[in-house]
């Protein structure tokens, strides 16, 4: 008789493991889709504010059209963009593009203090450094996710449940926040 109250708690405390892990999993995934929102936001505010600053820019550099093209055809590509690593990619090259922007910008000191386009700067420093805040808390959680599908013995759970590992951001050069700050 003692032998199966043993065997029954050893199973209530193996069943509440597994529990816990399940629901432990799940409320990290959770965390995971709820900071990459945060992400996603941050950027579209960001792909939302080029236009005003193009336009800003535009008036004083007619020259630079294929930037602009550029710009738009990114701007355009954001919207059809599934998945985390299509998203990173066009960060990567509107910051690419954005450097350009600022560059030429820099040529010009009537534009440079411009109120619309003081405003612009501001707003876009803003906004890259509440992405930078936000990547850092979505490579947070999925780092913590991803540790724990690989350690035991909540390894054994995850892989039974299907849990797979998620993809840090990545963002190849994160200098266009870096000029933002030195150049306005």
């Amino acid at each position: 008789m003692e032998f199966f109250i043993v065997l029954l708690i050893i199973i209530a405390i193996i069943a509440i493991y597994i529990i816990m892990t399940y629901n432990g999993f799940v409320s990290d995934k959770n965390k995971i889709k709820n900071s990459w929102s945060q992400i996603d936001i941050e950027l579209q505010r960001r792909f939302d504010l080029i236009p005003n600053l193009v336009e800003s820019v535009k008036g004083y550099i007619d020259h630079e059209e294929k930037v602009f093209s550029e710009i738009t055809e990114l701007r355009t590509s954001w919207a059809s963009a599934e998945n985390i690593n299509q998203k990173a990619e066009l960060n990567n090259q509107l910051s690419e593009s954005l450097k350009t922007v600022i560059a030429v910008a820099e040529n010009y000191p009537d534009l440079k203090s411009s109120e619309n386009f003081i405003q612009l700067q501001e707003e876009l420093q803003n906004t890259e450094n509440k992405i930078a805040s936000s990547k850092q808390l979505y490579n947070t959680a999925v780092t913590t996710y991803n540790t724990k599908l690989e350690t035991f013995p909540s390894n054994i759970i995850a892989s039974n449940f299907k849990f797979t590992p998620e993809e840090l951001f990545k963002i190849k050069d994160e200098s266009i926040k870096q000029n933002i700050k030195i150049n306005f």
